[in-house]
């Protein structure tokens, strides 16, 4: 008998920055997230049921970011993303777009949610905030996603203060309240 434990298989799960060909499935991904995230904030048809109207936005955002501290980020199980997240400098009036990062989104497919692709997803995010030399890194959160709210605040991440109100809907009708939350990068 050998000294060798046996863990049995193991997941082949990781995160990785995205490439163009990811926009397809990074747009099926919000795309169905969204659905569920929103569906009780929207009327029915405001948000879209097809992934394609938006792929060339996530292809544009992947090969020609605004800065190059912008990025999407792609988890992944096998070779099929799962989820994804997109860092940035922080855009407040209120941050220091040199030190404050932001974590813009971070989506996972409804199916998904629950086995720790988030939490590799927001360690990559964060990871890649303090690569890029950020010492802050902020996030806005629907005020009433307790369930989001309590992710980022048991992996650190705290209220600040600051709030806003959206209009998801251009119309004002469909008004959302947004708290902002922050850490800070090692």
């Amino acid at each position: 008998m050998s000294g060798r434990v046996s863990t049995g298989p193991t997941s082949d799960v990781s995160v990785r920055v995205a490439w163009a060909d990811d926009a397809a499935a990074v747009a099926a991904v919000q795309v169905r997230a969204w659905a569920v995230q929103y569906a009780d904030l929207l009327p029915a048809g405001v948000l879209p049921d097809d992934p394609a109207p938006v792929v060339e936005v996530w292809r544009a955002a992947m090969t020609r970011p605004a800065d190059a501290r912008h990025r999407v980020l792609v988890a992944l199980e096998r070779n099929r993303v799962v989820g994804f997240a997109v860092t940035s400098p922080a855009d407040d009036p209120d941050c220091d777009p040199v030190s404050d990062g932001e974590l813009v989104e971070l989506v996972l497919d409804p199916d998904q949610v629950g086995l720790g692709h988030g939490s590799r997803l927001l360690q990559a995010a964060a990871d890649t905030l303090a690569a890029d030399r950020f010492t802050r890194a902020v996030s806005w959160v629907l005020a009433a996603d307790d369930r989001r709210r309590e992710f980022l605040t048991s992996a650190g991440w705290a209220p600040d203060t600051a709030h806003r109100e959206l209009d998801l809907d251009g119309s004002g009708s469909t008004r959302v309240r947004q708290v902002r939350l922050h850490t800070a990068l090692a």
